[in-house]
């Protein structure tokens, strides 16, 4: 196994950052994060890959990135009342595809809510197809399977 150490930190710092933004709830500058046929996935069934032909927790293009991000801000959703604080830990970046045009990485998440006095986890996987541009990178699809994403899930009030 070869690594490529300076590709893998500069992805690294960029998934870091996009978490640091979203526990921070600078959604504005989350949004500049992504390409423009980005998509934001969460699917039902952790081993699901045809994301446009099954059900999904979330299937966002560019449009459904602003709405959440509105709602959120507005507060004018029932997932936005009385929004948790979040903490994510994020470990295990490794590298599947390290191409010029496109670079695939995978990662563990936890993300850690605490809302109406309550702490609830949640572990997923996560992938990231991400556009090398100058000074970074740009989201081109970002896939969350929560571990639990078959069973019960709260009402949701941030982005995973």
């Amino acid at each position: 196994m070869t690594s490529n150490t300076e590709l893998l930190n500069k992805v690294a710092e960029f998934i870091w950052y996009e978490a640091d933004l979203l526990d921070h709830k600078e959604y504005q500058d989350w949004l500049g994060l992504w390409s423009a046929a980005g998509l934001y996935i969460v699917p039902t069934d952790i081993h699901e890959t045809d994301y446009l032909n099954t059900l999904n927790l979330a299937l966002d293009d560019a449009d459904m990135r602003r709405m959440r991000v509105a709602r959120l801000e507005s507060g004018e959703s029932v997932s936005a009342d009385a929004a948790g604080n979040t903490v994510r830990m994020v470990s295990r970046i490794r590298l599947l595809e390290a191409g010029e045009e496109l670079v695939i990485a995978r990662c563990a998440m936890t993300l850690n809510e605490l809302r109406h006095g309550k702490l609830i986890t949640y572990p997923a996987d996560m992938e990231y197809h991400l556009l090398p541009v100058e000074g970074g990178f740009r989201i081109e699809r970002k896939v969350v399977r929560l571990l639990h994403a078959e069973g019960f899930l709260r009402t949701v009030s941030f982005i995973f």
